[in-house]
């Protein structure tokens, strides 16, 4: 939505794709799409990304000159109970996303992989030049498997994809099972929150905002060739095919305990804290390295945490009111 919002302003045309599946609440999806669904420039379909033939007709029908994929099968603990909705959704569906740019001459496609694909990496901070063999959910293999899939396109079919590695996107209108929501929500009605790792977690949370600068900046610069690249030394962040990797994340990582912090500062209200161990699947830290991505399109996240929460929590309850 707010991709959408940000191109409608600029006078793009843009079709959108979505099945507002149940995975969390219809209705808030439901008030997302309202905001633009009267734009004229502005098109929606309700179409599963897994309908092949659904796929290809709209892609036929609509010929885009350029594809931003954000659908997908999200969160890592629910990988761990449905399996098969990763497979459907973030394998087969970026299949016809592909299968659709390679016969309709889609000039750019910009994918959202994801900052798990670092999996059990300990060498903080991220880099791109990482390896990223060992992911440690279900989830993360997809997104792994996605730019896998990516580079394949952009070689056989000279296809120009670009993947951007999204650490822990937070802000209005987000996804409520993502812990600020839950957070949020929970202490609103004097409830305790579940602190994961007894609270020795640290993340690089990036405001939505950021992200989307981040993604137009990249949709409007289309990957090419590295003319550096070694194929004896091959590097994972680029190619002798028109396929680029970036990193999109904060580059300041906030322990989960400052983060809570400024959520209680924002709603004023002191949280209950419910200490609990890691969970299966989940990593202690991520930190973002962003000097590729600032090199390329002269941009890189930087809104601080507790501008971004207050801006949260502003939105929050303004659309929930303090007693939802």
């Amino acid at each position: 939505m707010h991709c959408v919002e940000r191109l409608l302003a600029r006078g793009d045309s843009v079709v959108g794709i979505d099945n507002l599946n149940d995975y969390y609440e219809v209705s808030l999806k439901e008030s997302r799409l309202a905001r633009i669904a009267d734009h004229p420039n502005f098109t929606n379909h309700m179409i599963s990304i897994e309908d092949r033939d659904a796929m290809a007709d709209i892609f036929a029908a609509e010929k885009p000159d350029r594809v931003i994929h954000l659908a997908a099968q999200a969160g890592v603990r629910y990988s761990l109970e449905n399996p098969h909705a990763y497979v459907d959704a973030n394998l087969a569906g970026f299949m016809n996303i592909l299968e659709g740019c390679r016969h309709n001459g889609v000039a750019h496609v910009v994918y959202a992989s994801s900052s798990s694909v670092y999996g059990g990496n300990e060498q903080m901070p991220f880099s791109e030049h990482h390896s990223v063999d060992h992911p440690v959910s279900l989830y993360a293999a997809t997104k792994k498997a996605n730019e896998l899939m990516a580079h394949t396109y952009s070689h056989l079919f000279e296809l120009p994809t670009t993947g951007l590695r999204f650490f822990t996107v937070y802000g209005p209108w987000g996804r409520p099972d993502m812990a600020l929501f839950k957070f949020a929500a929970a202490m609103l009605r004097g409830e305790a929150i579940d602190v994961y790792n007894n609270g020795e977690m640290v993340r690089d949370f990036t405001y939505i905002d950021d992200i989307v600068e981040g993604v137009i900046r990249v949709l409007d610069k289309t990957a090419t060739p590295d003319p550096d690249f070694d194929p004896k030394a091959p590097d994972p962040h680029s190619s002798r095919a028109p396929f680029r990797v970036f990193n999109i994340g904060n580059g300041n990582p906030v322990p989960l305990m400052d983060y809570i912090g400024a959520l209680e500062s924002a709603l004023g209200i002191t949280a209950k804290k419910n200490m609990m161990p890691m969970q299966p699947g989940d990593v202690p830290m991520t930190s973002a390295d962003t000097c590729e991505l600032a090199e390329w399109v002269g941009f890189a996240p930087d809104t601080d945490v507790r501008d971004g929460v207050k801006r949260f929590v502003d939105w929050y309850l303004a659309y929930h009111g303090r007693n939802d």
